[in-house]
């Protein structure tokens, strides 16, 4: 077995490829939500995403034993299930640039799980990474909020708690899922999350009356497909392949690049960005880096 995790060249251009990708989801995202609702855009993209993952599901689940089956639904959840509605949800009051720079935060709390659950050593400058990074983001919270830190802080949080899950996942991932093929993993994830979110789409909201009646709504329907066929299922399968081939801390570090993405889209939209921000995303980027090095 080679236990070589350094990372080579294909994944090196592999992350560059979902930095663009991710860091272009913000503003799918919100042009998803000029016709649907935050929970509509979140039950869609998990929807389609295993729609295209079911044959590879179907093909696949012969070769998953019982006792791991929990394992996959745990990572279906936390990896993209509720993430998905999370950033829909705040992304209704937060700004795609202020989205893709908070998410920034997922390589910190990457090595905070791995360190608290999976056994990961950590070094002073690690810890000190962390703080740095912390401090960026509050730092960043309160410069957009113009001192009011209460205004965003609920929309903030949720794409924190999103990190959060996203961290979880790579290290259960990489801890307990390796041994299966890149495709299995991801599909039969998307298995155990893409039947409830269809029936909630389709049962428990308006979906089908907006897309009668809302005269964005096919325009918003295909950035979610966009958003969910490439930024989800290919992003997915490509991100647990670098997951597996290196490590988790590595594999979440396709954050440090994408605030810049998400920063571009978000001007050429018109959003608001201040100098400041700046700052604190430098803040943010040195703490990630702190956290991070070897």
């Amino acid at each position: 077995m080679n236990t070589d995790n350094r990372p080579k060249f294909v994944d090196w251009a592999t992350l560059i490829f979902l930095t663009f990708v991710w860091g272009s989801s913000f503003i799918f995202i919100k042009r998803g939500l000029v016709a649907f609702s935050p929970l509509q855009v979140g039950a869609l993209r998990v929807a389609l995403s295993s729609l295209v993952l079911l044959p590879f599901a179907i093909s696949k689940i012969k070769n998953v034993k019982r006792k791991d089956l929990k394992i996959f639904f745990i990572a279906g959840l936390l990896g993209n299930g509720i993430p998905a509605f999370l950033f829909a949800i705040a992304q209704t009051r937060l700004d795609s640039l202020m989205a893709g720079i908070l998410n920034s935060l997922t390589p910190v709390f990457t090595l905070v799980v791995g360190v608290a659950f999976f056994s990961l050593r950590a070094r002073w400058f690690n810890i000190l990474g962390i703080i740095i990074g912390l401090l960026g983001a509050i730092g960043l919270l309160w410069s957009s909020s113009n001192g009011n830190l209460v205004l965003n802080s609920f929309y903030s949080l949720a794409i924190i708690a999103a990190t959060i899950m996203y961290a979880l996942n790579m290290n259960i991932i990489k801890e307990f899922l390796s041994k299966y093929d890149t495709l299995t993993i991801v599909s039969i994830a998307f298995l155990f999350i893409g039947l409830p979110a269809a029936i909630f789409l389709f049962g428990f909201t308006d979906f089908v009356f907006i897309m009668k009646t809302h005269s964005y709504a096919f325009s918003s329907l295909g950035f979610i497909i966009l958003l969910s066929f490439i930024g989800t299922s290919l992003a997915v399968i490509l991100n647990v392949r670098v997951i597996k081939r290196t490590t988790a801390v590595f594999a979440s570090s396709v954050t440090y690049l994408m605030p810049i993405i998400a920063i571009l889209w978000g001007i050429l939209d018109g959003e608001n960005f201040l100098l400041i921000f700046l700052l604190w995303i430098a803040v943010i980027l040195a703490g990630v880096y702190m956290a991070n090095r070897r």
